[in-house]
């Protein structure tokens, strides 16, 4: 098996698996996302609300991301993804039962709305854990030699699920409504479930079991701060993420601003899945790896005119190309991301490893969202897209003044010695 090969992760059977269990909790997860996003903007009519789902996801997500790196390090990888995925059902189910016409009669707008918030943060908690399990059994699955040909199938297998998950969740809203596309969520939760079963138990790499925690976490935060590449990439990406978060504002825009209803909600929330995923699928077969510096700021660049072009725009298909562009480069910044952090962590320390990058970018589409209630609330929603747009574009020119070396970084070398 060549290591140039496409498909090579592809070749072994549990890698497969893998990304059906991968497909099955992001396609779930993002649907359930907008899902809650239009049942909540539905009963309150405030851009604030849909700030507050996304805070009471990052709070425990955050608060718990370095332990949940100690844990993972800790422990047996296949089992601990049942638990959290076991846990994912349970909250699901919780907002089936919310979402049931009787107790949407019965109860309260403020009990329901209460309540949705509860299990988001619940959510949070289970996410917590979910990401740095997920990085960490990659690595356990596919020879060292391939695991950058499998973070580009991961992180494509992902987008595939953003992308039809959102778009399903506009059509299922308005087809068979809340209740019942919340059942279809809990179903793909199911199916993760069992269909995680077909993988093996993993060995426990970690030769510091039983470590105190606190000089575990010591440690790991110490390697990510210390390796260049991986602290820049994190921070660039965090950094855009937070103030480009304009999808957690796009119940407004379909409702109020582009009038689009459910179904073209559905198509503003997939395109930029779309635009990923196909960069991802290029990425295949053209790799990203060399220059990947200069590649990452600019597609970083990009992801932040974009956002300023769909805030500006008034008319429903530019406003879809707009997005599915930003998904595109910021498809090119997920497969460095990842890369780098797939090439540069050691074994033994990626649960915590990945548990800061959860912290540093996957909770800054929380903290995003919830920045982007917040400056909708007080400057308007066009205004907040703009000015999330613009600060975006002078993170990268203040990365690319002050890091000249991370505007030189190239994965080529590291690439190569994984191949040997």
């Amino acid at each position: 098996m060549s290591v140039n090969d496409p498909y090579a992760a592809l070749r072994f059977k549990e890698f497969n698996i893998f990304l059906l269990v991968r497909f099955a909790m992001v396609f779930a997860w993002s649907m359930q996302f907008i899902v809650i996003e239009w049942q909540v903007y539905s009963m309150t009519k405030d851009p604030l609300s849909l700030g507050i789902i996304g805070l009471m996801e990052v709070i425990p997500a955050v608060g718990m991301a370095l332990f949940a790196g100690h844990i993972v390090d800790q422990k047996e990888k296949r089992n601990l993804l049942m638990k959290c995925i076991f846990g994912f059902s349970v909250i699901s189910f919780g907002l089936f039962i919310l979402s049931l016409p009787s107790v949407l009669e019965t109860y309260e707008t403020k009990v329901i709305l209460y309540s949705i918030y509860a299990l988001v943060f619940l959510g949070g908690l289970v996410r917590a854990f979910l990401g740095p399990t997920i990085f960490s059994l990659i690595a356990l699955i596919v020879p060292k030699k391939i695991y950058p040909n499998a973070a580009t199938w991961s992180s494509t297998t992902w987008q595939l699920a953003s992308v039809l998950g959102p778009a399903l969740a506009g059509f299922s809203i308005s087809l068979i409504g809340v209740h019942w596309s919340m059942c279809v969520i809990f179903g793909f939760s199911l199916l993760a479930l069992i269909a995680l079963f077909n993988i093996s138990k993993k060995p426990i790499l970690n030769p510091k079991i039983g470590e105190p925690v606190f000089q575990s976490l010591k440690e790991g935060l110490s390697f990510v701060f210390k390796t260049r590449a991986i602290l820049g990439a994190l921070t660039l990406d965090m950094i855009a993420v937070l103030f480009g978060g304009a999808v957690a504002l796009l119940p407004i825009f379909a409702q109020d601003i582009l009038h689009v209803g459910s179904e073209g909600f559905g198509v503003l929330r997939a395109a930029p899945a779309v635009g990923a995923a196909l960069t991802m699928l290029g990425s295949t077969r053209f790799p990203l790896h060399k220059n990947a510096g200069k590649k990452l700021l600019l597609a970083v660049f990009g992801f932040g005119i974009c956002m300023i072009v769909f805030g500006l725009s008034t008319y429903f298909w530019l406003s879809v190309i707009a997005l599915f562009v930003s998904g595109a480069v910021d498809g090119v910044s997920m497969i460095i991301r990842q890369t780098i952090l797939q090439l540069k962590t050691p074994d033994n320390m990626r649960g915590r490893v990945a548990s800061v990058n959860s912290m540093f970018v996957g909770s800054s589409n929380e903290l995003g969202a919830f920045e982007s209630g917040v400056t909708a609330k007080l400057m308007g929603t066009v205004t907040a897209v703009v000015f999330g747009g613009t600060m975006t574009l002078l993170t990268v020119g203040i990365t690319a003044f002050v890091s000249p070396g991370f505007r030189k970084l190239d994965l080529q070398k590291d690439v190569e010695d994984h191949e040997k």
